[in-house]
């Protein structure tokens, strides 16, 4: 394997080249593409222990603790929101990071299998003419090996996307998925009175107001480029679609008499299917992003709402009453097959296809309270993922199907939390005034 390590100068060459791309040091690499270090479909999985010491500053450049400090800390906590890592305290560390080295020959192994720790991330930075330029790597330490070494290089505020790109090489090299770390969670906060759309990033930061529509606005969903958000609004007094391009501002409406609502994006085509009422019944249908429909999906005497695509875009689930009581339902949009998923409880609602297409979260109220399920496509053995902490709704997968984000009562005003998809490490995502509702996940941007 070979390790990139540019000279100063080259390093300047490098610069516009090599801005936000990471130059690869060395990966460990597996037959089937990664090695599994995790394994994301143990529902017992163990978080494995990383110590993540504060970054050097290489030879010649002056100790920054908004890089040194700053930088490590944000990197932790990005791995900890994941759900695979326990983040070693750094008051237990036996090596003193400003003079271990950060590479193999310097790094004393032992010193942190001692403290527990089984990976460990080492980092530093120089700064090049005023741009910043961090080498970060990923060791086993128990093997002494190295698992993955980049080099980025950026303006200064560029940190937090450089901590982020590299994250997601750990989470590739460690699961052979890339993880979440570009996707952003759009939702409903009634804040300034109204309901309107917000976005923030996967880990709730960097909260933004997207509409201002001062009128009641719900039901956000992500095209799967990222690029459109569609909705359900009641600006003109009713509710209607609105379809907006989130780059250059493009927007449509779909104001049919009656309910126009539920929008979901197809996957991979800019069409989406959302429920419509304008015959009289509520009924599914398929729509272009500019509005304009496309044709009917779903054929039944009764309410048929709430669709959400299989990852092929060649099926949807969808709530129907057509049984008495709300229950999830898949249809094939083309033979228009449809059979029933859900048995268990009378009131099953908010399907959410998982991202490997195996599994369909829901909403189902039992008892007086709502909670979060899954079940396999088949309807087999629905397994509960919240309980005893209040009304839970409105489950969305992550773009790598390991996390639910959701809506939860439980302390009170709705807020939004996340889960692994086996219903642990359960945590609020954010805290905004006003409540929080209707989390929808966007896909992992390719571009960022």
């Amino acid at each position: 394997m070979r390790r990139l390590n540019p000279s100063r100068g080259m390093a300047r060459l490098l610069f516009f080249l090599l801005f936000f791309m990471g130059v690869a040091v060395t990966a460990f690499r597996g037959v089937a593409g990664a090695v599994e270090y995790i394994d994301i479909n143990n529902p017992f999985i163990r978080k494995i222990p990383i110590a993540v010491p504060f970054f050097q500053a290489k030879p010649g450049t002056e100790v920054q603790p908004e890089i040194a400090e700053n930088g490590a800390a944000r990197l932790a906590e990005t791995l900890e929101f994941t759900g695979f890592f326990k983040i070693l305290d750094r008051a237990g560390f036996l090596e003193d990071p400003q003079r271990m080295g950060i590479e193999i020959p310097r790094i004393r192994f032992d010193s942190w299998t001692t403290v527990g720790a089984e990976l460990l991330v080492t980092g530093g930075f120089e700064i090049l003419d005023g741009a910043l330029a961090v080498e970060l790597r990923l060791y086993d330490t128990f093997k002494g090996r190295l698992l993955v070494g980049k080099r980025y290089q950026g303006a200064r505020a560029d940190l937090k996307k450089i901590i982020r790109r590299f994250c997601d090489d750990i989470i590739y090299a460690l699961t052979g998925q890339h993880g979440i770390f570009t996707s952003r969670i759009a939702f409903v906060s009634n804040g300034t009175g109204n309901k309107e759309i917000y976005t923030c990033d996967f880990d709730g930061s960097d909260p933004k107001q997207l509409t201002r529509t001062k009128a009641i606005t719900l039901s956000p969903a992500w095209s799967s480029d990222g690029d459109w958000i569609a909705y359900t609004s009641y600006l003109k007094g009713k509710p209607d679609l609105f379809i907006k391009n989130l780059k250059d501002g493009r927007s449509h409406q779909v104001t049919h008499e009656g309910l126009n609502i539920t929008p979901a994006w197809r996957p991979f085509r800019q069409e989406l299917a959302a429920t419509l009422s304008f015959t009289g019944d509520q009924e599914i249908y398929l729509l272009t992003e500019t509005g304009k429909t496309v044709k009917r999906l779903t054929h039944n005497q009764g309410i048929d709402v709430s669709p959400s695509w299989s990852p092929d875009g060649k099926k949807i689930a969808f709530v129907s009453k057509r049984a008495g009581t709300p229950q999830i339902y898949v249809q094939d949009v083309e033979s228009n097959v449809v059979q029933r998923v859900t048995y268990y409880g009378r009131h099953n609602t908010q399907p959410a296809w998982s991202p490997a297409g195996d599994r369909i979260a829901y909403t189902s109220l039992e008892g007086g309270e709502t909670n979060i399920f899954i079940v396999g496509i088949d309807g087999k053995e629905p397994v509960q993922l919240t309980r005893n902490a209040g009304d839970n709704e409105s489950p969305a997968w992550s773009p790598d199907g390991n996390l639910i984000a959701f809506c939860s009562y439980r302390e009170g005003p709705a807020r939004i939390y996340v889960m692994t998809a086996f219903g642990t490490d359960q945590r609020r995502l954010l805290t905004l005034s006003g409540e929080q509702t209707d989390p929808a996940w966007s896909p992992r941007s390719q571009k960022d």
